[in-house]
């Protein structure tokens, strides 16, 4: 296995850095990742590694505004539309035109899988995951301490900061990569409504997500304190062309103490969970 450094221009503006993890022979498909709000490429590292190690070509990146993807303060306009709508294709394209003739394939990490189940980046998929993406309404987060801590966050304490900043420092607020002041706004705007961007007529979502065909495969966890299998639901309730398999993963399941919202990405499921995904994609990766 080795891997490279990649750009890739987006044509709305800007650049997002990548890193490209291919198999020592020949790959037999190649995948995106498309990475969760304000958590880091290099979180995704390990599984993507794994990936290459069995054949699959792997792109990690950073949205732009993020990372190694330009600071948020410079991209302090971007919102979470920008990245589903601008990045997500981009990085999609660059993988494709990199291994014409293989089968494409992705997973979409929370926000990443929004961008998928929006039709984003989709076109010429073979079929892709949803790993943890939901309906982020903040309403429906079950333990009332977890909720009034986001809530916090991303009603007062995030666009507080955003406002003055320009950006909003979520490393120090506990929730990984700092991230653009827009791209907040746009978050907690969101989830004050009953069905997240589903409620949001600029979106189209509902309208959007009905137009993806592709095999998905939705996972969830049962300790994650955000993703609960309702909200799930929520999200692949309205991908009516898909044929949508679910499934749902406990700690027991993956021989660790927790998953949660990331866990999934951590090595100690190596040996537990990411055989039962590769062998999902690879099952609709067959030429």
């Amino acid at each position: 296995m080795r891997n490279s450094e990649i750009n890739v221009p987006v044509a709305s503006g800007g650049t997002i850095g990548g890193t490209l993890w291919e198999p020592a022979g020949e790959p037999h498909a190649a995948l995106v990742i498309h990475p969760a709000t304000a958590t880091p490429e290099r979180f995704y590292a390990n599984f993507a590694a794994f990936l290459a190690e069995h054949g699959i070509a792997t792109v990690t990146y950073d949205y732009r505004g993020t990372g190694r993807s330009g600071s948020p303060r410079t991209h302090r306009t971007l919102g979470m539309r920008d990245w589903m709508e601008d990045d997500v294709p981009a990085v999609a394209a660059w993988a494709a035109e990199r291994f014409p003739g293989l089968p494409q394939l992705a997973i979409g990490h929370s926000l990443g899988g929004h961008a998928l189940s929006l039709g984003n980046g989709t076109a010429g998929l073979a079929a892709f995951a949803l790993l943890a993406s939901h309906a982020g309404t903040v309403n429906a987060i079950p333990d009332p301490m977890e909720r009034f801590r986001v809530r916090l966050v991303l009603h007062l304490l995030g666009p507080a900061l955003g406002a003055a900043l320009g950006y909003v420092p979520a490393r120090r607020l506990g929730l990984g990569e700092d991230i653009p002041a827009a791209a907040m706004s746009q978050w907690g705007g969101w989830a004050r409504l009953p069905r997240y961007f589903f409620d949001d007529p600029a979106m189209r979502a509902s309208e959007r997500a009905a137009t993806v065909t592709q095999p998905v495969l939705a996972l969830g966890f049962t300790d994650d304190p955000w993703a609960t299998p309702g909200q799930i639901d929520v999200l692949t309730g309205h991908l009516t062309a898909a044929s949508v398999e679910r499934r749902t993963y406990s700690p027991a399941d993956g021989g660790v103490p927790k998953i949660g919202h990331h866990g999934f990405l951590r090595r100690g499921v190596r040996e537990t969970l990411w055989p039962e995904v590769l062998g999902w994609l690879r099952k609709h990766s067959v030429r």
